[in-house]
């Protein structure tokens, strides 16, 4: 628990340094914060087989699908009159291949793209991808993906055991599809762009738009929404310089006071604008010792036929066997704690130096924050994780 506290106090005082640090330069730039809109990636996904594996393929009995798949790809390679019943191979695996089209991707460019195993395939390690589409949402072919595929874990498994590491049914293929369509959006022929925020607020919205207005003038740009503003570029020049110079422009965005808790790990974030009501902590302390300790009672040297005889230090029957006596210590420890009161409207660094005073750590600080959040006190948004 000393442990815990002294690494939670040397986190915490590393935060508070970089915010108070960051809240005087702590402009960035709009491309950082936000996307314009039309200029994303899509989505792809196809199905296909991997072929070439090691005897660690899917089992055509437990994987119907794949022996399928195998007999439709053979028919349309010139093997008819196939009886797929007779198939036994275990060195092919069907799998999911995804991937994500860049924006403005020209035919003919390069995409990386990532096979999942589908069926039953125990390893994807040194299979070769077999010729896949690869569609959009809209059910169109947007690129063809084809190669050796290289995964980053291993399996090697014997009769009695297994070792295993990462995961070796997930595999890449770098560059592994060809763009074969793109996608029609003509950005130099619009009148207008939305600049979408990544987190949306009001206050951000209102400072982007004051950043544009100096660039644009005040009539060009307009906020429709917390997370929306709207930018027009009629007579304003060519729509790719224009958005290269809009990008680049710094605001200093505004964020929602919050309180980030993760109780697997005892992990607590807090930014910079949470604040604390007046509020009375204490962390009362209650320790329990219990201490297991084990005594051998052994017989003493008896004589049987005399009628001489050694009394053992402990009462025990002549001809008897050792005997293991478990002893055990309780030790309870109440240790009193004063209150600890924090002032009305307190800062970040004021908090954790009143939770560090009465000395807690990082768990019992997640039951302290949860109280206060309970009591109405804690002027910020709590998520536990």
């Amino acid at each position: 628990m000393q442990n815990h506290y002294r690494l939670f106090s040397l986190v915490a005082a590393c935060f508070v340094i970089v915010l108070s640090l960051g809240e005087a330069h702590a402009e960035v730039r709009i491309k950082d914060i936000a996307t314009f809109e039309g200029v994303r990636e899509n989505h792809l996904i196809g199905y296909g087989l991997v072929v070439g594996l090691s005897g660690t393929g899917d089992k055509l009995t437990a994987s119907p699908f794949t022996r399928e798949s195998i007999e439709g790809m053979l028919e349309r390679l010139g093997v008819a009159n196939l009886d797929g019943t007779v198939i036994k191979t275990k060195n092919t695996a069907a799998v999911m291949v995804t991937a994500k089209l860049p924006p403005f991707a020209r035919r003919g460019s390069d995409i990386d793209v990532t096979v999942s195993s589908l069926g039953d395939a125990k390893s994807l390690r040194g299979g070769t991808l077999l010729v896949t589409p690869l569609s959009g949402a809209d059910g169109e072919v947007y690129a063809v993906a084809q190669g050796a595929i290289v995964t980053s874990g291993f399996l090697a498994e014997g009769n009695a055991s297994s070792v295993q590491e990462g995961v070796p049914t997930i595999a890449r293929i770098e560059n592994g599809a060809i763009v074969e369509r793109e996608i029609d959006f003509q950005l130099d022929q619009l009148d207008s762009l939305r600049i979408a925020l990544r987190s949306p607020d009001f206050t951000t919205a209102a400072r982007v738009k004051d950043a544009v207005g100096t660039v644009l003038g005040p009539g060009a740009v307009r906020v429709l929404d917390p997370g929306t503003i709207e930018v027009r570029f009629s007579g304003k020049g060519p729509v790719p310089e224009m958005v290269a110079e809009l990008e680049n422009l710094t605001v200093l965005p505004d964020n929602v006071a919050r309180v980030v808790v993760d109780e697997k790990t005892g992990t607590i974030v807090m930014g910079a604008n949470v604040r604390i009501g007046q509020v009375a902590i204490s962390q009362g302390g209650l320790t329990v010792r219990v201490n297991e300790n084990y005594r051998v009672s052994q017989p003493g040297p008896s004589s049987i036929g005399g009628s001489t005889v050694v009394v053992p230090l402990e009462p025990v029957t002549i001809g008897g066997t050792t005997v293991v006596v478990p002893e055990t210590e309780i030790d309870i420890d109440e240790s009193e704690r004063r209150f600890t009161i924090l002032q009305g409207d307190v800062s970040l660094q004021e908090l954790v130096d009143g939770l560090n005073a009465i000395g807690v750590g990082a768990r019992q600080t997640i039951s302290i924050l949860q109280a206060i959040k309970a009591v109405g006190a804690l002027h910020a948004d709590l998520e536990i994780i």
